[in-house]
């Protein structure tokens, strides 16, 4: 089996960047690397990003958090499941702590119903480490270039939310919080040092 990385942050904390350098030297180390991200690594997936993200009109919360639960059960199906049974490591752009962050607590549906949903949609796979990337909340609105997309309009208070919540989650559950203030090259060997120590690469 190969490893499963995850990429956690809120908006504009860099992590698609992070997640495109560490598969990068992955791959310079000799292993193969499958890149994903969430929502719409998938056909179906792309469909339901689009109506996620791309729309100006409103989406119940629970709508929210079951589309994208769907977007991520496609995503394990086609790309996660598979690339880890040949041996490759997958890193992602977001996973299940997306959806507790941004869910269960920025939409209030709450963390273990949240939860819950994932672990059924996901069929139980869990990440072999989470890095969190915890960006203050001046840099981050300094970061996001134009209008963004539907959650990325969401205000402020829902941001600040998120953030506190990947703060407190990552508490609870042993994910590796880094600096996502810094620049990008020390953060990249952040992420790197918690890859070596956590996976043994």
């Amino acid at each position: 089996m190969g490893a499963f990385v995850v990429l956690e942050g809120g908006d504009a904390s860099g992590k698609s960047t992070q997640a495109r350098l560490l598969a990068d030297r992955l791959r310079s180390a000799g292993r193969e690397v499958v890149e994903t991200f969430e929502p719409g690594a998938t056909e179906a997936g792309a469909a339901i990003r689009a109506l996620l993200l791309d729309g100006d009109g409103p989406v119940d919360p629970t709508a929210e958090a079951l589309l994208l639960a769907a977007d991520r059960a496609q995503e394990v199906a086609d790309v996660i499941r598979p690339a880890l049974a040949r041996g490759a490591d997958v890193v992602s752009d977001r996973f299940v702590p997306s959806s507790l962050a941004y869910q269960g607590v920025g939409r209030g549906l709450g963390v273990e119903r949240i939860e819950k949903l994932n672990r059924w949609a996901t069929g139980g796979l869990e990440p072999d480490l989470v890095v969190v990337l915890d960006v203050d909340d001046a840099v981050a609105v300094s970061r996001r270039a134009g209008p963004g997309d539907r959650l990325e309009r969401a205000g402020d208070e829902f941001h600040a939310a998120v953030r506190d919540a990947y703060r407190g989650l990552s508490a609870d559950r042993d994910w590796v919080v880094l600096d996502g203030d810094a620049e990008v090259d020390t953060v990249a060997e952040g992420v790197w040092g918690a890859v070596r120590d956590r996976l043994d690469i």
